[in-house]
Parts: C-alpha cells; sequence; structure tokens
C-alpha cells in the first residue's frame, strides 16, 4: 500500500499540473486574440490601401472622359470646318 506521504506528493504533482495546463490555456487564448487582432489590422489596411487605389483610379476614369468629350468636340468643329470649306465655291 502506498504511504500517506506518497498520496500526498501525487495530489500536490496533480495540481501544479492543473495550474500548469491553465496558465497554458490563458496564454494560448491570449495568442491567439492577439493574432486575431494582427490579421483584422492587416485586413483593415489592406481595405484602406484598395479603397485609396480605387478613387485614384476613378478620379482617372472622369479625367479621361473629360479629356475624350474634348477631344470629341474638337474633332466635332473640325469636322464642321472641313465640311464649310469644301462645300464652298472655288473661285
Amino acid at each position: 500500500m502506498p504511504s500517506d506521504s506518497s498520496d500526498n506528493a501525487l495530489d500536490q504533482a496533480a495540481k501544479r499540473l492543473d495550474q500548469a495546463l491553465v496558465r497554458l490555456e490563458q496564454r494560448m487564448a491570449a495568442r491567439i486574440a492577439q493574432a486575431g487582432a494582427s490579421a483584422d489590422g492587416a485586413a483593415d489596411q489592406d481595405r484602406a490601401k484598395l479603397a485609396a487605389e480605387l478613387d485614384a483610379c476613378r478620379a482617372r476614369e472622369r479625367e479621361l472622359a473629360e479629356a475624350g468629350q474634348q477631344a470629341s468636340q474638337a474633332l466635332s468643329r473640325a469636322i464642321g470646318e472641313l465640311k464649310s470649306a469644301l462645300s464652298e465655291p472655288v473661285e
């Protein structure tokens, strides 16, 4: 039969093991939360970067549309002037 001192030592070892497991679980939970927060921060940065790039692309699109409209108007004037010049009688 085991003695009381060996039972007591085994109980103490089991308690220390339980305490160590609790601390390990707490640390793991903290690390997982920290990793999740870091991932969220990176995703937020990516979203912000993409939003800025989208805004820049939309601004460039507006500039190109305006330039296209101006070019179209200039071509229309030039065509009108050519038609007018070609329809004038030659003297």
